[in-house]
C-alpha cells in the first residue's frame, strides 16, 4: 500500500482509506472488517460522531485497542444531537466543538485525534471563532491537525485563506467532477491535502450494480451509457470501480481515496485498487472526454 503525506501534515496516510460509515452496528463484523483492512495496509480510518448516534466512533475505539499507534484516525465535528429534539443541528460554536471533542475521544478510547474535521459549514458562522477551537485543541494536544469535510467552495476558500488546515474532504468521482477545475487546484498550490470520498459515486461505478436513480447531473440513461463506455478501459486486472478509484487518484493534489465497505468482499476489492497501476495521462484524458466536467451551482 503505497503511503502519501496528507497536505504539510506530518500524517503518511495509506492511499486507500476505510470509510467507516458503512460498517454497521454489529460489533464483531465492524471490528473485524476494520482489522481486515488494516493488514492489508489501510492505515487512515475515517469517522464521525454524527454516524449511528457515536456507535461508530465506539466501534472504532474498540477495533483500534492496542494498534493506536498503527492508525491516523480522522473524526468530525459540527453536527450536534439535542435531547429531546429529533434530528441534528448544526453548531460549529468554539464551545459545542470543545464539548464534543471529548465525548469523541472517550468513545474512541484514545488521548488524541490525528485529524479532525468540521463536519459541513457554511460562509455564514462564525468562521473565526471555529478554527480558533481547533487551534487550542491542537495547542492542548487533543487534536494533531484540522481539516474540513466540505464541497462548498466559498468555504474551503476561507479556510484556506484563515487557517492552518492541512486537509479537505470532498466528494470527487468521474461522476462528480466538481472540484476539478474551483478547489483542487488552489489546494494542491497550498499544499493542503484532499481526502476524496465518494470515489464510486454510491456504487454506481461498480459493475452490474443496477442504477435506478439520478447522480448529479446525468439521468439514469446517462449513467448506463456511460458505464458502458468505460467498460473499454476496463481490464481482466482493473474492475470498474477500481478504475473509478485510481481516477479519483490522479489527481496531486489527492493524498487518499476514501471508499467505504459494509463486507469483506467490498473492502478486498476496494483495498486491490492499492496493487492497480496509475492511470496513464491517456486513460485521463478518455475518461474526461467521455463524463461531464460538473460545476458547482448550488453549495456555494
Amino acid at each position: 500500500m503505497k503511503m502519501n503525506r496528507l497536505g504539510s501534515s506530518d500524517l503518511n496516510v495509506s492511499e486507500i482509506a476505510l470509510g467507516c460509515m458503512s460498517i454497521g452496528t454489529e460489533e464483531q463484523k465492524a471490528i473485524s472488517l476494520i482489522h481486515e483492512a488494516l493488514h492489508h495496509g489501510v492505515n487512515l480510518l475515517d469517522t464521525a460522531d454524527l454516524y449511528d448516534d457515536g456507535r461508530n466512533e465506539e466501534l472504532v475505539g474498540k477495533a483500534i485497542k492496542g494498534r493506536r499507534n498503527q492508525i491516523v484516525l480522522s473524526t468530525k465535528v459540527g453536527n450536534r444531537l439535542i435531547p429531546g429534539q429529533e434530528g441534528w443541528v448544526w453548531d460549529p460554536s468554539k464551545r459545542y466543538i470543545k464539548e464534543a471533542v471529548e465525548l469523541s475521544l472517550r468513545r474512541l478510547q484514545t488521548g488524541y485525534i490525528d485529524f479532525y474535521q468540521l463536519h459541513g459549514g457554511t460562509i455564514d458562522d462564525p468562521i473565526d471563532e471555529t478554527i480558533e477551537a481547533f487551534e487550542e485543541l491542537k495547542q492542548a494536544g487533543l487534536i494533531r491537525h484540522y481539516g474540513i469535510s466540505s464541497i462548498r467552495p466559498n468555504v474551503i476558500r476561507e479556510y484556506v485563506a484563515r487557517s492552518s488546515i492541512v486537509g479537505v474532504m470532498n466528494q470527487i468521482s468521474i461522476l462528480d467532477r466538481r472540484a476539478e477545475e474551483e478547489v483542487l487546484p488552489l489546494l494542491q498550490e497550498r499544499d493542503i491535502g484532499v481526502l476524496a470520498r465518494g470515489p464510486i459515486a454510491k456504487g454506481i461505478l461498480v459493475e452490474d450494480r443496477i442504477v435506478t436513480n439520478n447522480y448529479l447531473d446525468y439521468s439514469v440513461e446517462e449513467l448506463l451509457d456511460l458505464r458502458a463506455e468505460l467498460k473499454a478501459l476496463v481490464t481482466p486486472d482493473r474492475s470498474l470501480s477500481q478504475l473509478a478509484i485510481r481516477y479519483t487518484l490522479s489527481h496531486p493534489a489527492v493524498a487518499t481515496a476514501v471508499v467505504g465497505a459494509s463486507s469483506s468482499e467490498q473492502l478486498l476489492h476496494n483495498v486491490r485498487a492499492a496493487d492497480v497501476p496509475p492511470l496513464t495521462p491517456d486513460e485521463i484524458d478518455s475518461i474526461r472526454q467521455l463524463s461531464l466536467a460538473n460545476r458547482y451551482e448550488s453549495h456555494r
